[in-house]
């Protein structure tokens, strides 16, 4: 069993190296956002909430609630032309950590790199730091694809 989710697996790549690590007030920040935007969640039929805050290079913060909170803000990110991502907050009502479906696990892939840092929240705002390559390891990637060729056209 893996007791340290926050570094990447051995012999794994990356297809960016992490940034930087967030400040102890980023990270205040980034759970107090995440637990925040569950308040724009709409879940009538299983009062499931997710709230999602993500923080991108520029400081830019992009919120996402309930239905895949964060592919939503990540797209938000996205077609504001924001494409370098610092870390990411998931929250729920649950009294344990939640991590992100499979769906938002493989958008993820497409924009982050083995090491990015996703923090999941607790309601009482405790947290648990976790790199994405744990969450999705050998991930398809874009650097999965073959190189385009005359014959693959």
């Amino acid at each position: 069993m893996i007791d340290d989710y926050t570094t990447p697996l051995p012999g794994s790549s990356s297809s960016k190296p992490t940034t930087r690590e967030l400040t102890d007030e980023e990270i205040k920040d980034l759970i107090n956002i995440s637990i925040n935007a569950k308040e724009h969640s709409y879940c009538p039929y299983s009062n499931f909430r997710v709230g999602c805050a993500l923080l991108t290079e520029n400081g830019t913060w992009y919120l996402g609630a309930t239905i895949c909170a964060e592919r939503t803000a990540i797209i938000k990110a996205v077609s504001e032309g924001q494409r370098e991502f610092i870390a990411i907050g998931v929250s729920t009502d649950q009294h344990e950590f939640i991590a992100p479906c499979g769906m938002c696990r493989q958008f993820l892939a497409e924009f982050v790199h083995n090491s990015f840092p996703i923090y999941l929240v607790k309601p009482d705002r405790t947290h648990k730091k976790v790199v994405f390559e744990h969450l999705l390891p050998n991930a398809f990637r874009p650097e999965s694809l073959l190189p385009k060729t005359d014959e693959n056209d």
